[in-house]
């Protein structure tokens, strides 16, 4: 399947070094190299950047290496295609509007016989059942709250309710943000670091770097990363609990619930696991 990457922050922060670490599994330490993309949130708005090609060899993914882009929400994807074929519309992470401000979803995971009515306003572009989720979570927000984006605890658990439906039809790892925070559910495999000060050394597992954060931050930064799999080897990571379901806020997770997985999807994923 594919694989997550996501930041969110404190302060504005690059995200070169887990980035680097991650592009590597695009292709070259990993078999992810069906596309790959990365959005940066500045305020309301944020750059994509998506790619067909595989990260480990992809020249924009180069560029965004070397290209110190700082942001408090960073999603990143890398796709081995399940459902849709290697194109650039099927390339993670999506982006809408809803209530003024843009959207970015990535998915990691394979849903079975889900077809949900979208009734227009969103609509995939590409052909996978990723979009499809990304579009049918947005109606299911504009529906719920009409008028405006309500406070963030109450997204929360509209996210809760809405993850509840899609999670029957399979696994369904992603993380989501629309600049003020990042929502992550694992249904499989996620896990997260939250770091602050006084910083450490960190190294890279799929390249070799090893960067000394007390540099280069100050006390006021904090920095998560979720990533479907540790990217360092010297950092204690935290494993989510499968069908957990966290806010992150400035860096830190802040709500936190369990969507239970379902017996029949769980069963599945024994077995999927089983046969690899």
């Amino acid at each position: 399947m594919c694989q997550l990457l996501a930041m969110n922050c404190a302060e504005p922060t690059d995200i070169t070094f887990s980035f680097t670490g991650f592009a590597a599994r695009g292709g070259g330490t990993d078999h992810h190299a069906d596309g790959w993309g990365i959005a940066f949130f500045e305020d309301k708005a944020c750059r994509l950047f998506i790619d067909h090609q595989a990260a480990a060899n992809s020249p924009i993914a180069e560029l965004v290496k070397k290209y110190p882009i700082k942001s408090k929400n960073v999603i990143a994807h890398i796709r081995k295609a399940t459902q849709g074929i290697v194109e650039l519309e099927n390339c993670h992470p999506f982006q809408r509007e809803l209530w003024g401000r843009h959207w970015i979803f990535a998915h990691n995971g394979d849903l079975h016989d889900y077809d949900p009515f979208l009734s227009g306003v969103y609509q995939p572009v590409g052909t996978t059942d990723s979009e499809r989720a990304f579009c049918d979570i947005m109606q299911g927000l504009r529906k719920r709250f009409p008028g405006s984006q309500p406070p963030l605890d109450e997204l929360f658990h509209a996210m809760e309710d809405i993850t509840r439906t899609i999670t029957r039809h399979g696994v369904f790892n992603f993380v989501l943000s629309n600049g003020q925070a990042l929502i992550a559910h694992c249904s499989t495999r996620l896990h997260f670091i939250a770091r602050q000060w006084p910083f450490t050394k960190a190294h890279l597992i799929d390249a070799d770097w090893e960067i000394d954060f007390a540099k280069f931050t100050t006390p006021a930064d904090r920095v998560a990363v979720i990533a479907t799999a540790p990217l360092t080897d010297n950092e204690v990571w935290t494993t989510f609990e499968p069908g957990e379901l966290i806010l992150f806020e400035k860096g830190a997770p802040t709500l936190r619930t369990v969507v239970p997985i379902p017996e029949a999807v769980r069963l599945r994923n024994a077995q999927n696991t089983a046969c690899q």
